[in-house]
């Protein structure tokens, strides 16, 4: 088998390539075809565990699940997962490779292009379509001579090209036109159409900008994408969040009051996602102390960075704002490297993360932790410890690890879970902490929310103690199906409103 190729790429990054990515996915495998997403490289900090342990961004997750199939590395062989403003730790074929600079990274990419091949050959070989991303734009002058991810892919798969562009930015014309007109004769030929995305209000108000779009590059628009925000898919570029920050998401609209912080390098915000979309909550990402007012729940999420981050909000007031919340009553929680500021030091002796020998933590559990070399990636299964405290929930949780870095519990201090299955293997392991009094818990357990009867029975408990109603157990609330009821109307949205049948015509073209 040699799959087809169809490949997107875009004007400038967030202009919509993964979710229509996504959208294909699911088009395809819907008509019948097996398909599966690729991108060469990703930077993202929102990343996903493999069943096999690997570790890959979610924009891929989420297009393999969106065509019904396993997720898997060599559908993201490059992930960049960035430590500070220069540097990032590199993931390769699912593993920590090792953390570069820039600079130092440029040099390695003649060595990663064949990583790069290898995947996708082996894609190749599986499916019938592949569906590729392309990242940032292809028409950036100086990374062009190390590209291994936009038009050298499309080159060596001979696959077509669509550009997307983002109209709600302002400027799309010249920025579809400018993108092509940067492009040499052969990269403009391979692409196939332009998309235009983000579009709000009437579209035949468009029609003279299509025709001249049309006219101006010989390319045919094969759709105009609405703008909507009807239809929930996994984001993984944090950018989303500042958008929610600067939309006034700090507005409390539901009945319990959910307080994220965003922290500089926040990781795998998608943890809270199941909660967001729970009818009667308000998930708010707070970026300042004087915008936490009083939750019900302070959530501390994953970061890259958990000593600088950590000193971050510490300078910023939020880290007080924070243990004022808890003495207030407030639930306070901690996943992955929010559990371990909650703590009272977060180690760093070999460097692990940044320059800072050791930071203080919250104070909030009894905990040190101290970063080591070594990283756990594996899905998991656990069971809980503090039955009493934890909300009356007593079933099994599934969920994944990604972390760097072990915490030692002090003096009394109570493990929440035990982990009894990481990947295919059985194990006994604590993980977490809790408080005494069930306030404050923490743990290196991604994905705990997904689990339905837990999100459930969490929600439940603090409707009972602001003397709300409780909520039933219906579909309505069950997350992996309303997932796949997303992916079902964004591929509607996106069918109605793109040729499929001309983008099948250029699937089916074969390139020189």
């Amino acid at each position: 088998m040699s799959a087809k190729c169809i490949m997107i790429q875009g004007t400038g990054s967030n202009v919509g390539k993964s979710l229509l990515g996504a959208a294909l996915c699911r088009i395809f495998a819907q008509d019948g075809y097996r398909v599966a997403p690729f991108k060469a490289q990703n930077m993202s900090l929102n990343s996903y565990v493999t069943k096999d342990g690997g570790e890959m961004g979610r924009a891929q997750v989420v297009q393999a699940e969106a065509g019904y199939i396993e997720p898997h590395v060599d559908m993201n062989p490059i992930l960049l997962k960035p430590t500070g403003d220069q540097g990032s730790q590199v993931i390769l074929h699912g593993k920590p490779l090792q953390n570069f600079t820039a600079r130092e990274y440029y040099k390695q990419k003649a060595k990663l292009w064949k990583e790069v091949v290898g995947s996708f050959e082996r894609l190749r070989q599986q499916y019938e379509v592949i569906v590729i991303e392309g990242a940032g734009s292809p028409a950036e002058v100086n990374l062009k001579a190390t590209d291994i991810v936009n038009m050298r892919v499309a080159i060596y798969a001979k696959s077509p090209v669509l550009l997307v562009g983002d109209i709600d930015l302002g400027g799309v014309f010249a920025w579809l036109v400018g993108t092509l007109e940067l492009l040499p004769k052969e990269e403009q030929d391979i692409i196939k159409g332009l998309i235009i995305n983000k579009f709000r209000g009437d579209v035949s108000l468009l029609t003279p900008g299509l025709e001249f779009l049309e006219q101006k590059t010989g390319k045919p628009v094969l759709g105009v994408v609405p703008y909507f925000k009807d239809i929930n898919i996994e984001e993984e570029d944090s950018v989303s969040l500042d958008n929610r920050i600067r939309q006034k998401t700090n507005i409390v609209k539901g009945d319990l009051d959910i307080a994220v912080i965003r922290l500089p390098r926040i990781s795998n915000f998608t943890d809270f996602n199941s909660l967001t979309a729970m009818s009667g909550v308000s998930v708010r990402y707070i970026t300042n102390p004087e915008k936490l007012g009083t939750p019900d729940v302070v959530i501390l999420p994953g970061t890259k960075n958990t000593l600088a981050d950590l000193k971050s909000m510490k300078e910023s007031g939020l880290a007080e704002a924070i243990q004022k919340a808890c003495y207030n009553g407030a639930c306070v929680i901690g996943i992955c490297g929010g559990f371990q500021m909650l703590g009272l030091e977060v180690r760093d002796p070999f460097h692990v993360e940044s320059s800072l020998e050791s930071v203080s933590g919250l104070g909030l559990l009894d905990a040190i932790t101290t970063m080591n070399p070594e990283k756990m990636t594996a899905q998991a299964k656990a069971r809980i410890l503090a039955k009493d405290r934890f909300y009356g929930f007593s079933d099994e949780l599934t969920g994944y690890e990604i972390h760097q870095g072990e915490t030692e519990l002090i003096g009394n201090t109570n493990p929440l879970l035990e982990i009894f299955q990481r990947g295919e293997n059985e194990c006994k392991i604590q993980d977490g902490a809790i408080s005494s009094n069930g306030k404050v818990w923490g743990t290196y357990f991604h994905g705990i929310f997904d689990n339905d009867e837990f999100r459930i029975a969490f929600v439940n408990y603090l409707r009972k103690q602001k003397g709300l109603e409780i909520i039933n157990e219906s579909v309505d609330y069950a997350f992996n199906h309303n997932k796949q009821m997303q992916y079902e109307l964004l591929a509607e949205r996106v069918r109605k409103n793109l040729d499929i049948d001309k983008i099948y015509q250029i699937l089916n073209e074969k390139l020189a």
